[in-house]
């Protein structure tokens, strides 16, 4: 019973974005004609997979110590899971999870680093101090705290992972990173919505608490068009198979979240729907993306 509760604190469900940014890497790197080695695949998936799991831990820990999680509104994706005020004697569990997480990415990390490509440790490094401050600190930095997740989803583990993988990097990997940083970044700008009050009473100063409702609709467009138009640019042009257009199916769910944004605002978080289909916008995209990219390597 401990455990299952322990588990909810490191949000299982948030971890299927991992897999689905990492299919990109690993599309990328079949695409392009590297062999993929199935012990690297695996180390990368791992490290990536700890390092998320090590944010989601010590971000609920953080909130909980503070005090935001007994003033936030819960949602089914925003808010955090709840399981810390229920049960408290769980909090240093939840530490030790993050912590020894984290240390199990530094760990793989470094290796990958080691056998397969030194700037690696680059990566390594800027991922580590955002899993280590974003809580604390990013979350006080508006503009920072609006790139972080996208810099740390969509370029981090897609451009690492296929670093990794391939041992290189070129023009069309930098392009379609492009697409998880700006949806994933989204993801995180909607998710803030519902917890605008609290998080404003904790001393937070993240985007929409600064500039507004409004103007954080007005990114989400831009955001939401960025993340597209490289699929589409380089599927007219030929640099990516025609297969990988399939990947702006999702378009239409994103469009349907950005008008609940519009309609709701900050109480979009009273009709979960509009939020259900940002994340699923996000994990199906670059899902299919790397599907496509994979079957036609």
């Amino acid at each position: 019973m401990k455990f299952k509760l322990l588990l909810q604190t490191l949000r299982p469900p948030f971890l299927l974005l991992t897999p689905a940014v990492l299919a990109l890497a690993y599309g990328l790197a079949r695409f392009e004609g590297s062999r993929i080695d199935a012990l690297t695949a695996i180390e990368v998936f791992l490290a990536a997979l700890a390092a998320h799991v090590s944010v989601n831990a010590l971000n609920e820990y953080q909130d909980f110590v503070s005090g935001l999680d007994a003033t936030t509104l819960r949602t089914p994706f925003s808010g955090g899971s709840g399981t810390l005020p229920s049960h408290p004697e769980l909090a240093r569990s939840t530490l030790h999870a993050g912590v020894l997480s984290l240390l199990l990415c530094m760990a793989l990390g470094l290796h990958l680093a080691w056998a397969r490509q030194p700037l690696l440790f680059v990566f390594g490094l800027v991922g580590v101090l955002l899993v280590i401050g974003y809580t604390r600190w990013i979350n006080r930095l508006p503009w920072l705290c609006l790139v972080a997740p996208g810099t740390g989803f969509g370029l981090l583990m897609v451009l690492g992972g296929k670093l990794a993988l391939s041992g290189s990097l070129t023009m069309l990997d930098l392009f379609l990173a492009i697409t998880p940083f700006f949806l994933v970044n989204n993801l995180l700008l909607l998710n803030q919505y519902p917890d605008i009050e609290a998080d404003a009473a904790a001393g937070r100063r993240t985007f929409p608490i600064v500039y507004g409702v409004e103007a954080s609709n007005r990114i989400y467009l831009l955001f939401l068009l960025a993340a597209y138009l490289p699929i589409l640019l380089l599927g007219a042009t030929g640099e990516l198979p025609m297969a990988s257009l399939v990947a702006l199916i999702p378009l239409p769910l994103a469009a349907f979240a950005w008008l609940g944004a519009r309609k709701l605002g900050e109480e979009i978080g009273t009709a979960p729907q509009f939020l259900a289909m940002n994340v699923a916008a996000t994990l199906l995209t670059p899902l299919l993306l790397g599907l496509s990219l994979l079957l036609a390597g």
